[in-house]
């Protein structure tokens, strides 16, 4: 021993010994065999010691936390979002994938340090109302991501109690170069005025997201980053390579928009004469870390790709539909071996961040595809996307179940809401009939996040006014940001509309061929 070592009993006295909670009185979803059998949960620290039948036996220190007349599930994991969407719910309304990329810079311009934080932790605190506890937020990079404000994104999810994965969106093209033809198709004013939009160069890029890599300070447990190549086509093969290269060299997730529109899909085989996955597997993108956001245009040789490389599809299917992208061929991801996980999208194109929403949408959807109801989705491939397939996305091995050896991220749904009166299925229930209105609490990792129905140590009222203000003061710095959109619509709007009724060799819109 050295001589200034404590002794191993002082040693150990000093460090106080974990939290034990027993719930006792709730009934857990299996959502396999649609039962919700009354359950005991023994929580110790921060993860799930042990499940048994009411009455189990309990270290005599544990906390007793009663949940009668409560539904338990997973916490939810929505596998794809903006956090810097949030103050801008509902802004418009037919906006289609590439008219939300024209007024990108009406809300994404001019947000500082305080009002990018405040964006986060606003979708957080929704979030977590609504029962999802983790998230992959693929936030700023607009002009260009800084290590300031990543570390700024991640603290907000810290203060929530929410875990995340934040991964900048990283372009050294914009979206009028990415396009082909639609600069060209543009007067000389106009052109000239989105050039201000031009991207960095790819190896500041690169950079930043290096060094914001190397000294990420959260707790890698709660909040870690990932790399988010934003769209192929919005970026060089030398950014896609590197990010790529990046993510694996820290060990890190990887997330992009592919294949989302139909604009992307017929752009991509213009530009590279391929498919957008083809074109990125050819880079070394493709791996078990990966994950597609939206995939609707994505062919069978497409998600062969995938499922061969282990990645994962984050399904997104409200936002797909309000942007007018299409519908997603789920089923054959499932079929194929693409793993699938759901997420909401932003709030300035799906317009709330609710995972029951989506869980709801993503059943609808899949029985409008066709009339073999054998094909549609199941409600426990639903929820099983929305949880174990999410946590695999964003890289997380023990979140996604209730289990022994998981974290204690835990949902209680209040039986006494009128969605649950009588209770003939819970699965089913869950995702056909929940809408978030039922959440009565919130644990992540064994610490409550929300009780009664309200986000713990969360001032609503201040948040409301603070989101207020911040809203009021982009709307004024972004007033010519709106107006140079307002005049790029019909012309981006009708070249895209043209690109879109370009022949491809799949189908994914909900009208006839």
């Amino acid at each position: 021993m050295l001589p200034d070592e404590a002794p191993p009993a002082n040693r150990s006295a000093s460090v106080p010994s974990p939290q034990k909670i027993i719930i006792r009185g709730g009934r857990l979803v299996d959502a396999d065999r649609h039962v919700a059998p009354p359950t005991d949960i023994l929580i110790i620290g921060d993860s799930i010691a042990e499940l048994g039948p009411p009455g189990m036996p309990a270290p005599s220190d544990a906390r007793v936390m009663d949940a009668g007349s409560r539904l338990l599930h997973p916490g939810f994991i929505n596998a794809h979002t903006h956090g810097m969407g949030n103050l801008s719910k509902g802004t418009a309304d037919r906006w289609s994938l590439e008219l939300l990329w024209v007024g990108a810079a009406s809300f994404m311009a001019n947000q500082n340090l305080e009002i990018k934080y405040l964006n986060t932790y606003l979708g957080a605190v929704e979030m977590l109302l609504k029962g999802c506890t983790a998230a992959y937020d693929l936030t700023f990079g607009y002009p260009l991501a800084s290590v300031e404000e990543m570390s700024a994104i991640g603290q907000a999810y810290v203060d929530a109690g929410m875990r995340a994965v934040v991964a900048p969106m990283l372009a050294d093209l914009s979206f009028y170069q990415a396009i082909p033809g639609l600069l060209e198709a543009m007067p000389d004013r106009l052109r000239r005025e989105v050039a201000a939009y031009d991207e960095a160069p790819f190896e500041s890029t690169l950079a930043m997201m290096r060094e914001s890599l190397h000294g990420w300070k959260h707790d890698r447990e709660q909040v870690r980053l990932g790399v988010a190549p934003i769209i192929p086509l919005h970026c060089s093969d030398a950014l896609i390579a590197g990010s790529a290269r990046l993510a694996r060299d820290f060990g890190v997730v990887l997330h992009s928009h592919v294949a989302e529109s139909k604009v992307q899909a017929v752009s991509a085989l213009k530009r590279y004469g391929k498919t957008l996955t083809a074109h990125v597997d050819g880079l070394g993108l493709l791996g078990p870390d990966f994950t597609v956001a939206h995939g609707v245009w994505l062919d069978d040789d497409d998600m062969r790709r995938l499922a061969d490389h282990g990645c994962s599809v984050a399904h997104n299917p409200a936002s797909n539909m309000r942007l007018g992208s299409g519908i997603a061929d789920a089923r054959r991801m499932l079929e194929l071996g693409v793993n699938l996980g759901i997420g909401t999208d932003s709030a300035n194109c799906s317009d709330n961040l609710n995972m029951y929403e989506a869980m709801h949408c993503a059943s609808m959807v899949s029985n409008v595809q066709g009339p073999d109801y054998t094909r549609w989705l199941r409600s426990e491939e639903v929820l099983n996307a929305a949880t174990i397939g999410s946590a695999r996305a964003l890289g997380f091995d023990k979140i996604g179940r209730i289990a022994p050896g998981y974290k204690a991220d835990i949902v209680f749904l209040d039986l006494e809401k009128v969605n649950w009166i009588p209770i003939n299925d819970p699965t089913n229930q869950l995702v056909l009939t929940e809408d978030g209105t039922s959440v009565d609490a919130v644990m992540v990792g064994g610490r409550m996040v929300v009780e009664k129905g309200r986000k713990v140590g969360c001032d609503m009222t201040k948040l409301a006014r603070d989101a207020e203000a911040a809203r009021a003061r982009l709307a004024s710095l972004n007033e010519g940001a709106k107006a140079l959109g307002t005049q790029l619509e019909g012309l981006v709007g009708s070249f895209c509309v043209g690109l879109s009724n370009a022949p491809y060799h799949i189908h994914r819109y909900g009208h006839a061929h």
